[in-house]
């Protein structure tokens, strides 16, 4: 079409014009062309941006697909004022350690676990327990509904209908979240079940053990699928999201693996000196984790060693020339966000903003609380973080905080508005 314009202005040009002033004079006319161009194309995508505000199906399509491929990122950590220690509310119910929770995916409800074997449901507005199923004595599995060890880690299927939960007996008990009801037993693990994840989307249920291996389950058949090694050491935790993969942290063997399933293939990553205590997906393509040696580090699915490390993350305890770093024991991730949360048993739960794309981690703010911070989760919203406190690590009993309460903790989270 611009050709044609060109042509035909070419044809009712008069003689007398010299070569240069022509030059010039189609030169301001393709310009002039090209601008109302841009503000034709300027105008369509201004409406189309129009049409998302109000099509808010098409807004949840577009942060499906960004989410997808692992680029939707809010931008929430500038804005997040640092936590009152007065609005943190305690709920008190565990009588040991507590060392898992999860958040139900409509945000209305906390599921918490504890070394004592018991299983408990809060209400997140009112704090009451909805449900509690406690532990038992070792040797009455038969007889006993919930856990007779130590429960070590849980997962709640992303449409809120099944809870998992697996326990250092090698056991994985498979619960109705409505009523609290058991509806399966799964066994296959050859030593204490310690990650367990469902795939975003579906009923298929990752678990992993300290006997190194990571199965596949389908929960709603009640099935086994497959099971995947190569973890040189006890696995620690596990996570997943929406695709048929999940990423593990191997303990002493310092390696981070992305297993993809349908491939039954696994890539390995290296980057800790400690053991590899916890890992959580921020979206598909970034994750963070937390070690024993204090360092905590994010990563990139397509590199091998981290993109950021924070060394002695939580600072240092002891004497001088004994000084160690504290433990990370509990990491988590705002999905799809800048915005992550590490726990310690430093005295305080560390919030850190993932800048320059996800190259850099800076420490935000702290919030004190006593203990071991066994387990830490986002609500959905961002609108509060959950951490499951203790006196003792959750896999371990090194060392004892005698002050600190067995609890859940319900830090509510303010964000600045824009």
């Amino acid at each position: 079409r611009r050709r044609e314009e060109v042509a035909a202005a070419e044809e009712e040009e008069e003689v007398e014009e010299t070569p240069q002033e022509k030059k010039l004079r189609l030169a301001k006319l393709y310009l002039e062309q090209l601008r109302r161009h841009e503000e034709e194309e300027r105008a369509e995508e201004e409406e189309e941006d129009v049409a998302f505000l109000r099509d808010p199906v098409g807004e949840r399509l577009r942060e499906d697909v960004l989410e997808q491929k692992g680029r939707l990122q809010r931008l929430v950590a500038k804005d997040v004022q640092p936590p009152d220690p007065a609005s943190i509310r305690v709920l008190r119910g565990h009588q040991q350690p507590v060392t898992c929770l999860v958040i139900s995916p409509d945000d209305k409800f906390i599921f918490s676990a504890a070394k004592d074997g018991s299983i408990i449901k809060w209400e997140v507005e009112s704090g009451k327990k909805l449900c509690m199923v406690p532990g038992g004595k070792k040797g009455t599995e038969g007889q006993h509904m919930g856990h007779t060890a130590h429960v070590l880690c849980m997962a709640i299927s992303s449409d809120g209908k099944y809870l998992a939960t697996g326990d250092r007996n090698k056991l994985i008990l498979v619960w109705e979240a409505a009523t609290c009801k058991r509806l399966y037993t799964f066994t296959g693990h050859r030593d204490a079940v310690s990650g367990l994840s469902f795939q975003k989307g579906t009923h298929q249920l990752y678990s992993a053990s300290h006997d190194r291996s990571v199965k596949v389950w389908n929960v709603a058949e009640n099935a086994y699928v497959e099971t995947l090694f190569g973890h040189q050491d006890i696995i620690t935790g596990l996570d997943s999201l929406s695709r048929e993969c999940c990423v593990t942290s191997g303990g002493r063997d310092s390696t981070v693996r992305v297993w993809k399933i349908p491939e039954e293939s696994q890539l390995i990553f290296y980057g800790h000196q400690g053991s590899i205590d916890c890992i959580q997906l921020i979206n598909e393509e970034h994750m963070v984790s937390g070690a024993d040696d204090g360092s905590i580090a994010l990563w990139g699915l397509a590199k091998k060693k981290p993109l950021a490390v924070v060394r002695q993350s939580h600072g240092t305890q002891g004497t001088h020339n004994l000084q160690q770093p504290y433990w990370v024991s509990a990491v988590a991730a705002f999905r799809n966000s800048d915005l992550v949360a590490t726990g310690s048993h430093s005295g305080s739960v560390r919030l850190w903003k993932c800048g320059e794309g996800f190259r850099k981690l800076e420490h935000l703010s702290d919030v004190p609380l006593v203990g071991f911070i066994n387990s830490l989760k986002f609500s959905a919203a961002g609108d509060f973080l959950v951490a499951g406190v203790g006196q003792e690590h959750r896999l371990g009993r090194w060392w004892k905080v005698k002050e600190a309460k067995n609890s859940i903790c319900i830090i509510p989270l303010k964000h600045r508005a824009g």
